[in-house]
């Protein structure tokens, strides 16, 4: 369960704030949404592949020397 101390002065919103990047660092949101259809095994299985394909070019893209300008 996801906690978050109210800081001394601390604006409710910015706790608010706070509190809703802890649940998505956690990822539970997007375990919530999964869980309320199932997904098919192939489809699941076609999604993180997809996804791991755009990692590898995200992280490729930047480690790859930038062309020169002039």
């Amino acid at each position: 369960m996801t906690k978050i101390a109210i800081r001394d002065g601390e604006p409710l919103e910015v706790a608010l704030r706070r509190f809703r990047r802890a649940i998505d660092n956690t990822g539970l949101i997007k375990e919530v949404k999964a869980r309320m259809s199932y997904e098919k095994p192939t489809t699941e299985r076609k999604r993180k592949k997809a996804a791991a394909v755009s990692r590898l070019r995200k992280r490729l893209r930047s480690q790859t020397l930038k062309k020169k300008m002039y």
